[in-house]
């Protein structure tokens, strides 16, 4: 099992690195399409964070770097907010995105400096239960928004259409392709059924359709890949 250090470690790689993809010079779909993963991956990561790391943290030390934390997370869904409402051609949108990552640096930081640190000593006995309670809300969490998740990676897809489209199906495989695995946890019932509607495979269809019209023998071989 992840301890809830490292997992909270991979989601600031995670997001370092898709912001490290982003050019001004890049195409609007492009640059739209980084934008929301970005937005997607901070958004659920900041809601773990509060529901599961930050009152874990609260219970073991009064540290002024779990107070400091919460409202910068405001400040940061705030200009998610901004962004999430700018178009991709608009003159502010690269700057409120790099306005953005600015914020979410300081904050990265800081965490890896300070908060993480002082987790792995002070939490030490319940660092892989945290771990594993933040994988079982992060599938919760994820699960409803799965087609925003895919027409993100979509979009930033420089390929073309027909790549982008696989790179929307195969999101959703990913996540149906961890079914057998996750069932062996017996709490995971209500969440996979759950789950296993969010991902229909009606919904990853009419996805792939929008992005290739016409190409239907296409759609029907990408359809059969999933499980």
């Amino acid at each position: 099992m992840t301890s809830i250090t490292k997992m909270i470690r991979l989601d600031h790689t995670h997001v370092m690195a898709v912001f490290h993809k982003y050019e001004p010079s890049l195409s609007a779909r492009v640059r739209k399409g980084l934008a929301d993963q970005i937005c997607l991956a901070v958004e659920v990561h900041a809601q773990l964070e509060e529901e599961i790391f930050y009152p874990a943290m609260r219970r073991v030390s009064d540290d002024e770097s779990v107070k400091k934390s919460e409202p910068e997370h405001q400040e940061i869904k705030a200009l998610i907010a901004t962004l999430r409402g700018l178009d991709a051609n608009h003159a502010g949108f690269d700057r409120t995105l790099y306005e953005l990552m600015q914020k979410i640096v300081h904050h990265v930081a800081d965490e890896e400096t300070v908060l993480l640190p002082r987790a792995e000593k002070m939490l030490t006995a319940e660092l892989d239960e945290l771990g594993g309670q933040m994988t079982r809300r992060r599938l919760q969490l994820i699960a409803p928004r799965t087609p925003q998740l895919a027409s993100g990676m979509a979009r930033s897809m420089r390929g073309g259409t027909m790549l982008a489209a696989l790179g929307a199906v195969l999101v959703g495989a990913l996540l149906l392709s961890k079914r057998d695995r996750l069932r062996q946890t017996a709490d995971f019932g209500p969440m996979m059924k759950q789950a296993r509607w969010e991902l229909k495979k009606r919904k990853l269809m009419a996805q792939a359709r929008s992005m290739m019209p016409g190409r239907t023998r296409l759609q029907d071989r990408l359809m059969a890949r999933l499980p």
